[in-house]
């Protein structure tokens, strides 16, 4: 095998190594073996390359380099010279089953019997096959026995090769196990009949950052098995799932239609996942989630965040062992009861001063629902002004800023002697919609509280419900809510959703006779 170096007429391999340019060409050549053909000294010192000139070097067998070229192009200018080497080689070329096997990763008995190419529907079709002498596993005992027949011809979908449209054809062999009868070996093409594990792969991940029509019109497949890809999925996610309970819960609900239609949904706080969809957002509905649980297993929950829904609330206490030091109401729910209350008091005060021909309050209404810190700068002196102005909603909104210092507190009871003080000035302000949030507050301080133990908030199930959001706006809406379920596990479950490979080969070679 021959190689043609090209050098400059005024420049030499050695010349440029020591100048450092051309380091990457001699430890080509070192790693390589080549040797100069008309020098007998070889290349195994810098100094045995010729200065200028073309010269010829051997190349050994085990290299796949059949040319290799090196240029030092020389552009100059006032300012500036630049150099540049061009490294140039050529592969050898491969024959079309040779390529495919090694694209495929076909082994023996394995092999490719032909590939045919069909330019007017644009789509190459590969013809696997086995060596005639070998044995097949039982995919019930995992013994190899002789194979029986074949089942009828596969054909399953590979990546697409120069936009070419890859199919692959194979008969799967069939043993006679004398435990379990006929049985098909475990494909090493596809888990399931149309599709390459590679294919499904590529599918699935498609799938993951588009909707289902547009993964079908980029995959060129039909909707029907491109759904059918994701539900397939997400029942294998499910089958490879460990059973366990999180320690950490959070439960909300999420609407899935017009009107009053609900999904609870059960998270993994801790690796924010959901664990579990329902249908409805009753005392059922939860329930249903623990009773898939033992006992033991119950109790080992630490915490359970929600907002202050009853039927989450007595599914929990009747499921969960010591539910109420576990149970923690959402802080940011709680001070929503609050924000609104801040909110109407407003609405009111402002429809009364509009009445007398005031429009102090009007175009205010963030500055109120803003906590202190985010106001804007451009604005404070506007917002001092108003609380200057003895208004009822400047009393609310004290009342709203106070309660946020609650949730500094580390102890419970620190935090309920906290909160009691509050309520005494919230009932005693005479402002109707603070009086009532207050004492919607008070009914169920017990899990208020718990907050200070165990320090723990259901925003990573917000922030689960803004994504199921988008997946929902993506699709323009489901067809029914079993869909809309298998959506929210495939994109929120955290399942392990791709095909793998079988881990043992199904075929083998005959073990040869020895005398």
């Amino acid at each position: 095998m021959i190689i043609n170096i090209i050098f400059s007429e005024s420049e030499s391999l050695l010349s440029l190594t020591r100048s450092g340019e051309g380091t990457r060409l001699f430890r080509i050549c070192k790693e390589k073996n080549i040797k100069q053909t008309d020098n007998s000294a070889g290349c195994t010192s810098r100094s045995a390359f010729p200065s200028g000139g073309a010269r010829n070097f051997s190349l050994d067998k085990s290299s796949t380099i059949t040319n290799f070229a090196v240029k030092r192009v020389k552009e100059r200018s006032d300012s500036c010279s630049t150099v540049i080497f061009i490294l140039k080689w050529e592969i050898p070329a491969l024959d079309v089953k040779e390529l495919y096997t090694r694209m495929l990763n076909i082994n023996l008995p394995w092999y490719i019997d032909r590939v045919m190419v069909d330019e007017g529907r644009r789509r190459i079709d590969v013809y696997v096959v086995h060596e005639p002498d070998i044995r097949a596993r039982c995919p019930e005992c995992q013994e190899f026995f002789s194979v029986y027949d074949h089942s009828p011809e596969r054909e399953y979908r590979h990546l697409d090769t120069c936009d070419l449209q890859t199919y692959i054809h194979v008969n799967l062999p069939r043993i006679q196990c004398p435990r379990h009868g006929v049985r098909q070996i475990v494909s090493e093409f596809g888990e399931q009949p149309g599709m390459t594990f590679s294919f499904e792969r590529l599918m699935l991940d498609i799938a993951q950052h588009c909707d289902v029509q547009a993964t079908s019109e980029l995959c060129r497949v039909s909707w029907d098995v491109c759904w059918n890809t994701v539900e397939r999925a997400v029942e294998r996610g499910f089958a490879g799932k460990r059973r366990r309970i999180p320690e950490r819960i959070g439960v909300d609900e999420k609407s899935v239609g017009k009107g009053h239609r609900y999904e609870t949904l059960v998270y993994d706080l801790d690796r924010g996942t959901v664990e579990f969809v329902c249908e409805d957002r009753s005392q059922e509905s939860l329930e249903q989630y623990f009773r898939q649980f033992t006992e033991e297993e119950l109790a080992s929950v630490r915490v359970v965040t929600m907002d202050m829904w009853d039927p989450y609330i007595a599914a929990t206490r009747n499921c969960i062992p010591d539910a109420d030091r576990k149970i923690v109401f959402d802080r940011f729910h709680v001070m929503r009861y609050v924000v609104d209350a801040v909110d109407s008091v407003r609405k009111g005060e402002n429809r009364t001063l509009i009445e007398q021909g005031v429009e102090i309050l009007k175009g205010t209404r963030y500055l109120w629902l803003w906590n202190q810190e985010n106001i804007p700068e451009y604005r404070k002196e506007e917002f001092s002004a108003l609380r200057k102005s003895n208004l009822k909603v400047g009393r609310a909104w004290a009342l709203k800023e106070q309660l946020r210092e609650m949730w500094d507190y580390r102890y419970t009871e620190c935090m309920r002697k906290f909160f009691n003080r509050w309520y005494q000035w919230a009932v005693r302000s005479r402002l109707g919609p603070m009086m009532k949030a207050a004492r919607t507050l008070q009914s169920h301080l017990d899990n208020i509280v718990t907050y200070a133990r165990h320090r723990v908030t259901n925003a990573m199930g917000e922030s689960i419900n803004s994504r199921i959001e988008k997946v929902k706006r993506m699709a323009c809406g489901f067809r029914n809510r079993s869909h809309c379920r298998v959506a929210i596990y495939f994109h929120c479950g955290g399942l392990q959703l791709y095909p793998s490979r079988p881990f043992k080969p199904s075929l083998q070679f005959k073990p040869c006779l020895t005398l």
